[in-house]
């Protein structure tokens, strides 16, 4: 049986480690946070101090970190996955399911491969409810004995496996999927302010939309949250949102693509955050953009 690793137990990788575990494989997990370690312990994981100690003991190690520059540091610092798996010569799979920049794991890939560490991408589609309940969608990157090989892994914490091609491009089309949902993040935001200023009130703006073509599973959460308050209807943070729409600006940038509503969509996200409101989800960009234009739509709900 594949010998398991996970770094990074946060909203999503907390619960596919979890999932991971309920399908009967042994499991060894690293976090800084160690509450996120303890109920993985609770649940028949074993804790490990570093990841070389992931990349000495494992076969498959899975990394759910926020961005493209914490992975390769858990790859590339002393104590680091490399370092461990390199010390016993140990054929690791490397499985990043991080939003991470596709430019970045495809050079990751070339150094690792002349040590015989074979890198990934499965980035991640769904919601914090289909990962605990094992439904997420796992859009990959690889080539295709190594995913014949990760596929019963994978689908102890995925309803669906979209294979994309190799390696890099699982994350190319999940930063296509953050650029339109972002997108429609800061369009909804901005088209609530319009409407305000010229009498729509929120309520009418979605007796409108809801149930025409433009209706959809964002939208629905996205005004779950501007009609009802609801913050947990949509858990991504502005934090996230930002570093995602960043990372598809640059792509676009380094493939030479004059993309110009990702530029628009990322000075948005990064004028949010350059307020300070990284930890608010984003739906919230709706409350910041009213407020800009001295608005409030959840006044405009009383």
């Amino acid at each position: 049986m594949e010998r398991i690793g996970f770094i990074g137990l946060g909203l999503m990788g907390g619960y596919m480690a979890a999932n991971i575990l309920a399908a009967d494989y042994p499991l060894k997990v690293f976090d800084p946070k160690q509450s996120a370690v303890d109920a993985l312990v609770a649940k028949g994981a074993e804790s490990v101090q570093n990841a070389a100690a992931l990349g000495r003991d494992c076969s498959i190690v899975f990394l759910c970190v926020p961005t493209s520059e914490h992975v390769e540091e858990v790859i590339n610092a002393a104590d680091g996955l490399r370092a461990g798996a390199k010390a016993v010569n140990n054929p690791l799979i490397i499985v990043d399911c991080s939003t991470s920049q596709p430019t970045v794991t495809r050079r990751l890939a070339e150094s690792l491969k002349g040590e015989g560490i074979t890198l990934v991408d499965a980035a991640l589609g769904g919601t914090p409810t289909q990962a605990e309940s094992g439904q997420l969608q796992a859009i990959v990157g690889s080539d295709d004995d190594t995913l014949a090989r990760l596929r019963p892994v994978l689908e102890s914490w995925a309803g669906k496996i979209l294979h994309c091609g190799g390696v890099g491009t699982g994350h190319t089309m999940k930063l296509l999927n953050q650029f339109l949902a972002m997108s429609y993040g800061a369009v909804f935001s901005e088209a609530l302010t319009i409407g305000a200023k010229a009498g729509i009130t929120p309520q009418v703006f979605d007796s409108v939309i809801r149930g025409s073509r433009m209706d959809s599973g964002f939208y629905q959460t996205f005004f779950q949250y501007v009609l009802e308050r609801d913050r947990n209807a949509h858990r991504f943070t502005l934090a996230n949102a930002g570093k995602d729409i960043r990372y598809v600006a640059a792509l676009a940038d380094a493939l030479e693509v004059d993309a110009g509503v990702a530029h628009a969509v990322n000075n948005l996200y990064a004028s949010a955050l350059k307020q300070g409101e990284g930890d608010k989800f984003v739906p919230e960009l709706s409350d910041i953009v009213a407020s800009r234009h001295q608005l409030s739509l959840f006044k405009e709900l009383a």
